[in-house]
């Protein structure tokens, strides 16, 4: 076999794409590669590329499908509308143990396919929000440095908790990494202060975090204790530990913090992400907020609808993905997950504090094979976030594991493939790009469930209001029907003598669909026709061409008709300028001026310039790592980002400059 000197295959790579700019030279992938050619019978590699494929649910009978909706043309007739909310109202809950894998290897190599998906998200909602946290945030330890110049690493076997939590460690270049992340795509961030022993609290984490994150805006507050109801059931309390214990430990954080001057803002702590085992009313019970109050940011939850855990540890009971699919592809899923923390989203309300869904997903364990990373978990996801928006939540954090879950939304390939193979981007990701656009950036979104077709569990339907008039619709079909006869028409009319108001209907409307085969679908989902891709085949950048639908309306009758096929879900505009508002154009994403195999590189002085913004908008900043205006480490010559964005990963070419 002849060998090409590394260099010659640089310039190589470079003259074809002065010829042709498409040109992309990809690492050759090895004969019979297992991760993409084994059958769901025999599979035994990890879940997060699990083939599995369910059965849909039967077509229900009797389902209508042809029905009207009518919007009145003000908000100020519409009864049991949400807060406002913004478009980064669905976020990702990313477990600290794999930041590494998915952010970067540091401060300096940023993974290009997040930023990529960070930007698609940005672009639509302004911001993005995302919590680093999980069970790993409690025994996390802030070091000095660590062997090989890590920012992070693992010691399993040290903490006893039968989840088999590791011990965390991590350095201060973790606080940067995020900061060169917020500023290329403006992401805000909820960290977790440790709290597997309040005798001896670490609050480095928050003198660090603070001083890195908190000036430049990116920084929204800090968890104290993940899921305590659980610590009894994981062997990290006494079995009596109970609400009255949280309040008291909870106090122990706020005077610590108090007395720390290092840690300048005091009032950004969020309490009490329990899961249900404990109800929140008998947190609110103990006069946690109300003692507090001064000091806590928002309030919070975590929930999962269902679990894996028997398959994962052998606790519980085991779960059969097929017998429990149709429950995940109902509108009372998420109107039923929802109704404990009813009360509490108003009692929030009433004490001046925003209300978090800080972690959730399919199924706790990591998620259910043949569900969560399915386009029925799209639509899932996508009525679920919603319905969290009308219920006043003030923000949902889906979340993101490593290799072995199937609910990420979005999965960067192992280490040992990372030459040949791309990201994986789950079902779910396609449901916050749909958030994202149907609230926008304004921060004046409000959302009301429309009990369409009479209610009907198959066919949800929401309309947001800005700005005190209609400015779109979200429409789901959960039905999963091939033959296409349960697709159903929607005939909307703003406004009307009915209702006693002028007729409001525009002459014509913007709709974006969001579709796939079937609710088993696992890559062939699509956004305004684009999509990712399946396993391994995204570099975080939408592929194909974008298909907006105009539809237009009948101004004598007042009326539109959408449809809505069955499977899939339409976002309908009812003007220009609210299509305009929620990310349109497509999105730029992140261009490289080099690449080396599976490191693209970025000039200093354009990230240095960055501020959340795409290629040729980049605005603003700092790069003193002294500042808390920036997070960018100068010491280094040239600023790098790991993955290709303007040519794929998995150059042939070996030679980094530096």
């Amino acid at each position: 076999m002849r060998l090409f000197h590394p260099l010659s295959v640089f310039v190589f790579v470079i003259l074809s794409s002065l010829v042709n700019a498409s040109v992309t030279v990809y690492h050759q992938v090895p004969l019979a590669d297992s991760t993409t050619t084994a059958s769901s019978a025999n599979y035994t590699g990890a879940a997060a590329y699990d083939p599995t494929v369910l059965t849909p649910p039967p077509v229900p009978s009797g389902l209508t499908t042809q029905f009207g909706i009518q919007l009145s043309s003000s908000s100020a007739a519409v009864q049991g509308l949400s807060i406002p909310h913004k478009g980064s109202f669905m976020g990702f809950s990313i477990e600290f143990t794999v930041i590494n894998q998915i952010f970067g290897v540091n401060a300096t190599y940023l993974q290009v396919p997040f930023l990529n998906l960070m930007a698609i998200l940005r672009e639509r909602a302004g911001e993005v929000l995302i919590r680093v946290g999980g069970n790993t945030q409690e025994t996390a330890v802030l070091v000095d440095s660590l062997p090989g110049g890590v920012m992070m690493t693992k010691e399993r076997g040290t903490t006893g908790d039968v989840t088999a939590t590791p011990t965390l460690l991590y350095t201060a270049e973790v606080f940067y990494t995020m900061a060169n992340i917020s500023a290329l795509v403006n992401t805000k961030w909820f960290l977790g202060i440790p709290f597997n022993d309040t005798n001896n609290l670490r609050l480095g984490i928050a003198e660090v975090g603070e001083a890195v994150l908190s000036s430049p805006g990116y920084l929204l507050g800090f968890q104290v204790g993940n899921e305590p109801d659980l610590y009894a059931a994981h062997d990290v309390r006494p079995s009596t530990y109970s609400p009255s214990d949280y309040f008291g430990e909870f106090g122990l954080v706020v005077n610590a913090i108090n007395s720390d001057s290092n840690i300048p803002v005091k009032n950004n702590l969020v309490a009490p992400s329990i899961t249900g085992q404990w109800t929140p009313e008998s947190v609110w019970d103990t006069g946690l907020v109300g003692s507090y109050s001064s000091s806590l940011g928002a309030l919070a939850v975590e929930h999962y609808p269902s679990d894996n855990c028997y398959a994962l540890y052998g606790i519980g009971s085991p779960v059969i993905p097929q017998d429990v699919f149709q429950n995940f592809l109902t509108h009372a899923s998420g109107i039923n997950i929802i109704a404990p923390y009813l009360n509490s989203t108003g009692y929030a309300q009433s004490v001046g504090k925003p209300f978090f869904m800080m972690e959730t997903n399919t199924a706790s364990c990591g998620g259910l094979p043949g569900i969560s990373d399915t386009f029925g978990a799209t639509l899932w996801a996508l009525d679920y976030g919603l319905q969290m928006a009308y219920s006043n939540f003030s923000g949902a954090m889906m979340h993101v594991g490593g290799q072995d879950v199937y609910y990420n939304p979005f999965t960067p390939p192992p280490t040992n493939q990372s030459l040949f193979h791309q990201w994986t981007i789950g079902s779910i990701f396609y449901s916050t790009m749909v958030v994202a656009e149907a609230f926008g950036p304004s921060g004046n979104a409000q959302i009301i469930d429309l009990q369409a077709n009479t209610n009907n569990t198959y066919t949800p339907g929401y309309a947001i209001y800005e700005n005190g008039a209609p400015v779109r619709l979200v429409l789901l079909n959960y039905v999963s029907d091939p033959s296409g006869a349960s697709a159903y028409t929607a005939t909307i009319s703003i406004g009307g003598s009915g209702i006693g108001q002028d007729n409001a209907t525009p002459a014509q409307i913007q709709v974006k669909y969001l579709a796939a085969p079937s609710v088993s679908e696992k890559s062939n989902i699509t956004w305004a026709g684009q999509t990712f891709g399946g396993t391994f085949q995204s570099d975080g950048r939408l592929t194909g061409t974008e298909s907006v639908q105009t539809i237009n309306c009948d101004q004598s009758s007042n009326t539109c008709q959408v449809t809505v096929p069955a499977p899939g879900a339409a976002l309908v505009f009812l003007s220009s300028s609210a299509y305009a508002e929620s990310g349109n154009p497509s999105t730029q994403t992140f261009s490289t001026t080099m690449v080396t195999k599976t490191i693209a590189t970025v000039d200093p002085s354009v990230l240095a310039t960055s501020n959340g913004m795409s290629g040729d908008t980049w605005k603003l900043g700092s790069t003193s790592k002294g500042s808390i205006g920036a997070g960018l480490r100068t010491s280094l010559p040239i600023v790098s980002v790991v993955g290709a964005a303007l040519l794929s990963t998995g150059m042939l070419c070996t030679w980094f400059w530096s």
